[in-house]
Parts: structure tokens; C-alpha cells; sequence
């Protein structure tokens, strides 16, 4: 009897330090994707395309499309991180650390070089997308809607019930914003973190922050996108990912999760 607790024991407590240590895992994790998406979409093109998209149509429908888009974005960056899982932790580590450096510096420097209007000409080249997908969209229906006469009443129907189910805006919101975000800083960042922490936790954090700033877009418009400050957003970023470089210095590859 004795020797049967004794061994049931230990197996309890490694169990217990097992969960807690996966727990810190995915709540480190959790912190710090939220925490890099916030500094790197804050002013970035996916924001600017959400606040000014969401001035000209139906909140909802803009936010709804850009969200579908980030949130797919996040769940594959994730996938491919998890992919490189494959390779030895403790390269993965210190390549992604050395990454993070690079992201720091660079985003440093560019914030140091910037001008206190700088997001400015992002917001107009936005602008000018947009634009252009609108002009698209109005010869789209003036090609389709004037046909009726030589097609019949009949095609416009289920021409009526597929805009119904799949509006041509929620349509532009995830092209725009998929097309955007492919390449861009936050979706390599998302990647690197993949490689290196809890990848449910990442997945999780990434998309929290993605729907923190593209909501904070689509609800406050053109007043946030020009009262920004793409110069302080980009200083601070930078400094964040530095000292998630820096933290590395005193955690060990094994650690996490």
C-alpha cells in the first residue's frame, strides 16, 4: 500500500508543474503576439484601409471583411511558424531572437528619421486604392445592371440574392486588407513568435490585437488615422520588440512551452 502512494505521487505533482508550465506558455505567448500586433498595425496600411472604408460604408460589412482577412492571415502565419517546430528548439530560439532584433532596430531607426505627419502619405496612397476599387466596382454594375434589357428579367434575381448573401464591400474589406497584410511586418512577426512560444497562445493574442486595432479603426475613422502619430507608434514598437530580444538573454530555449 505504501509503495502504491508513493508512487502515485510524484506522477500527480509532474502532471501539475506540466499544466503550469503550459499555462505560462500560452499566457506569455498570448502577451507578447498582442502586444507586437498592436505596435506594428497601429497606423500601418490595414488600418488606414479599415478607418477609411468604414467612413463610406456600413461598419459592420468593413469590419466584418477585414477581420475574416486578419484573422485567416493569423491562423496561416501561425501554421507556418509551427512548421519550422520541425527544426531543433534551440536554433529556432536564437534565430527568431536575432529577428526580433533586426524588427527592433530597424523600426528604431525608421521612427527616428520620421517626420510628425508621416502617416499622412500612407492615408493618401490608401485613399487613392480605394478609390480606384470604388471606380472598379460602379463599371461592374453599370456592365451587369444595364444587361437586364438584352438578358431578361430572369438573371436579375440571382444576381440580387448572391449580392444579398456576399456584398461586393465585405468583398473589397477582405481583399484589401488580405492583399495588405501579405508580407507585411506584423504577419512575419506572427511567424517568428510561431516558431518560438505556444502557438495556440500566439494564434489567440494575434487575433485579440488585430480585432483591438481594426475595431479601434472602423469605430473612430478618419479622426484616429489623422490624429496618429505613426512616428511615436513606430519608436515604441521598435523598443518592444528589442526588449523581447533582450528577454531572451535570460530565458533558456527550453523554457515556454
Amino acid at each position: 500500500i505504501q509503495k502504491g502512494s508513493s508512487t502515485v505521487a510524484p506522477v500527480h505533482v509532474v502532471s501539475e508543474e506540466s499544466a503550469d508550465k503550459t499555462n505560462l506558455g500560452f499566457i506569455h505567448a498570448f502577451v507578447a503576439a498582442i502586444s507586437v500586433i498592436i505596435v506594428s498595425e497601429l497606423g500601418d496600411k490595414t488600418f488606414f484601409i479599415a478607418a477609411i472604408m468604414a467612413m463610406r460604408y456600413n461598419r459592420l460589412t468593413v469590419l466584418a471583411g477585414a477581420m475574416l482577412a486578419l484573422g485567416l492571415m493569423t491562423c496561416l502565419s501561425v501554421l507556418f511558424g509551427y512548421a519550422t517546430t520541425v527544426i531543433p528548439r534551440v536554433y529556432t530560439y536564437y534565430v527568431s531572437t536575432a529577428l526580433f532584433a533586426i524588427f527592433g532596430i530597424r523600426m528604431l531607426r525608421e521612427g527616428l528619421k520620421m517626420s510628425p505627419d508621416e502617416g499622412q502619405e500612407e492615408l493618401e496612397e490608401v485613399q487613392a486604392e480605394i478609390k480606384k476599387k470604388d471606380e472598379e466596382l460602379q463599371r461592374t454594375k453599370l456592365l451587369n445592371g444595364p444587361g437586364d434589357v438584352e438578358s431578361g428579367p430572369g438573371t436579375t434575381i440571382p444576381q440580387k440574392k448572391w449580392l444579398h448573401f456576399i456584398s461586393p464591400i465585405f468583398v473589397q474589406a477582405f481583399t484589401l486588407t488580405f492583399l495588405a497584410e501579405w508580407g507585411d511586418r506584423s504577419q512575419l512577426t506572427t511567424i517568428v513568435l510561431a516558431a518560438r512560444e505556444d502557438p495556440y497562445g500566439v494564434a489567440v493574442g494575434g487575433t485579440v490585437g488585430h480585432c483591438l486595432c481594426t475595431g479601434l479603426a472602423v469605430i473612430g475613422g478618419r479622426m484616429i488615422a489623422q490624429k496618429i502619430s505613426v512616428r511615436t507608434v513606430t519608436i515604441i514598437g521598435g523598443i518592444v520588440f528589442l526588449a523581447f530580444a533582450f528577454s531572451a538573454l535570460f530565458i533558456s530555449p527550453d523554457s515556454g512551452f
